[in-house]
């Protein structure tokens, strides 16, 4: 499968759908703020966790900006997930009023 970046637009859309996301961002990073129902996998780990991500449907690969989520979508793209990368990151999101959740969730 190839992998693909995505606009915020058509993220927010898909979030609003039950969309899977994986926020690729550190630790700290994430505690302070991430797109609601996002699970934590940061970037360094995501080889050792591939096995955890769906098969059968696409995977939303986010981070501040994009470019860690666009490593991380090549990545899983190459180990057979439908892997998007999410274009602007948690900022493009924030900047559109969307909401945020800090620490653990």
């Amino acid at each position: 499968m190839q992998e693909q970046e995505v606009e915020i637009e058509l993220f927010t859309e898909e979030h609003r759908r039950g969309a899977f996301v994986v926020d690729v961002r550190e630790p700290s990073e994430y505690h302070q703020g991430h797109v609601p129902g996002a699970q934590l996998i940061p970037l360094g780990v995501v080889p050792l966790r591939l096995h955890e991500l769906p098969r059968d449907r696409p995977v939303y690969v986010i981070c501040a900006s994009g470019h860690r989520s666009l490593t991380a979508a090549q990545h899983m793209a190459r180990a057979g997930v439908d892997a998007r990368s999410v274009r602007g990151g948690t900022h493009a999101w924030a900047r559109r009023g969307r909401p945020l959740v800090r620490g653990h969730e």
